[in-house]
């Protein structure tokens, strides 16, 4: 089949390059204001390059009105979080499955809209959730199923990984664009975490600066606290002496599940998962967004003793 890619010069274009390549699809055009895309190079030199949406989507009506053979069937897209949104527009525009990075949109209201267009075009939008396809996480997700009804589980989730400098100039470290950490970095823990226990009863958020953020979730089968950071300085002991640049670990009742190694394949795995008809589409995608937004909106409370260890009064 024949892809497109948004954002082909962009941190996670890589992944997505090579789940197109490792699948046995074609890249037929890429998309991004950046013109240092060598990568594309790798998995596919041939590939049609733009450096203009304008042009990009001419190519597209173009492909959509020719030959059935030359038309796109899905579009990639990897641009900042903010342009979501209007990029899947595109997409659907063109009669193209979205296969979307998280977040799928950056305010709830805009999911409804999608939706009305996916009904319009026919075509549909998938979201990168790709925790959800992570062994240990599969396992542990049919683990927690089988067990009984009882009392929720007490659950620790931190995330840690290393930015530097240039994040907080980039569109990431500006919340309008990004949403802010809770949402560009954590949107996909809170949704492995509403996937793990169910829906939010309460949540409260203890601390929110541009590189941290913290705060307690009761949901239906469990009561969380969670921290996530963008400072190197948070990362545990010895990692960076280590060559990591990344922390993920849940905790629950005291048993620590870490599980920042098997991520490289992921994003292939997903992809198999859409061309087989299924993968994480609209509905699946809105319990997390309605919370992080909830997070980021929200009056901070005291953090006390349901507070994560870090922010801790």
């Amino acid at each position: 089949m024949n892809f497109a890619l948004i954002g082909a010069a962009g941190f996670v274009a890589p992944r997505h390059l090579k789940a197109i390549h490792d699948t046995g699809h074609r890249l037929v055009a890429a998309i991004d204001p950046h013109d240092a895309a060598g990568v594309l190079d790798r998995y596919f030199p041939e590939t049609r390059f733009f450096t203009e949406i304008e042009r990009f989507d001419r190519f597209l009506e173009k492909r959509r009105r020719g030959p059935k053979e030359e038309q796109i069937q899905f579009v990639g897209i990897c641009s900042p979080n903010y342009l979501h949104d209007a990029h899947i527009r595109l997409a659907l525009r063109a009669h193209a499955h979205a296969i979307c990075e998280k977040p799928l949109v950056i305010n709830p209201w805009n999911i409804e809209a999608l939706q009305v267009l996916e009904q319009e075009t026919g075509s549909r939008v998938h979201t990168v959730f790709q925790l959800r396809l992570h062994p240990a996480l599969i396992a542990l997700h049919d683990e927690l199923a089988a067990r009984p009804a009882g009392p929720p589980v007490e659950v620790e989730l931190s995330y840690i990984t290393r930015r530097g400098p240039w994040y907080d100039v980039s569109w990431k470290g500006s919340e309008e664009k990004s949403g802010g950490v809770a949402m560009n970095i954590g949107i996909h823990f809170f949704d492995l975490l509403l996937w793990l226990f169910g829906p939010v009863q309460s949540s409260a958020t203890h601390l929110r600066d541009p590189r941290r953020m913290a705060g307690r979730l009761e949901l239906e089968r469990a009561r969380v606290r969670w921290f996530l950071s963008v400072d190197g300085a948070d990362l545990p002991a010895g990692y960076l002496e280590s060559g990591r640049s990344a922390h993920r670990s849940l905790t629950i009742d005291g048993s620590e599940l870490e599980f920042s190694e098997g991520f490289g394949d992921l994003h292939t795995s997903l992809y198999q998962e859409v061309l087989s008809g299924r993968g994480f589409g609209i509905e699946d995608a809105r319990p997390a967004i309605e919370l992080v937004y909830r997070i980021r909106k929200d009056v901070l409370a005291k953090a006390g003793e349901d507070a994560h260890p870090r922010v801790r009064g």
